[in-house]
């Protein structure tokens, strides 16, 4: 059986900082490899921890499920608590995410992608240099502009429409909006069409 495909969780900015270190007259004599504080975790953190907001309220903004961002959340503060008692540095960076920023489109070599400092200007794309690029809103993109080949979507069995999968939304609970039958995630065993 193959490993569950790892979602990409979702940040709202990158930290303004990058880490911190401990002070004292012992901290010169420690030789300790910093503690890894994933950007999804410092985002768990600061969704629970600093804007107050339940568990639930957070995973469905970082479109994670509730154990998953609970998971999340619990290896931050053992991480953190591993820094304090250790004397370590903390470092922030790495993690499968991406950031909620403006997104856009390269005309040149039809990549998407995102802007995660808003205070600067997009003037070419990053991958090919080509200036013909254009803001667009990822989630009004049609099932047909979609990338091809992709698993992650909800399938009608009764006209074979599709929509993209939400995180955290079982397919079941999508209605079909060409047919209104109940949806079911592609690729499921016995997820076939009907044909009149």
């Amino acid at each position: 059986m193959s490993p569950r495909i790892k979602t990409i969780r979702k940040v709202l900015n990158p930290p303004v900082i990058k880490g911190f270190k401990p002070y004292g007259p012992e901290t010169g004599k420690l030789d300790t490899e910093p503690v890894n504080l994933l950007y999804e975790e410092y985002e768990a953190l600061r969704l629970s921890d600093y804007d107050m907001l339940n568990h639930h309220q957070s995973s469905i903004l970082m479109e994670v499920s509730r154990p998953t961002f609970t998971r999340i959340y619990a290896s931050a503060l053992q991480k953190i608590a591993k820094a304090f008692v250790e004397g370590r540095q903390i470092a922030i960076n790495g993690g499968k995410v991406y950031f909620d920023s403006d997104w856009y489109n390269c005309k040149g070599c039809n990549c998407n992608f995102n802007n995660p400092e808003r205070d600067e200007e997009v003037l070419k794309c990053p991958l090919c240099g080509d200036e013909r690029i254009k803001s667009f809103d990822p989630d009004q993109m049609s099932n047909l502009e979609r990338p091809s080949g992709t698993d992650d979507l909800c399938i009608c069995m009764n006209c074979g429409s599709t929509q993209l999968h939400k995180t955290g939304v079982p397919c079941n609970q999508h209605v079909c909006l060409e047919c209104g039958s109940r949806m079911k995630r592609k690729g499921t065993p016995g997820a076939k069409i009907k044909r009149n």
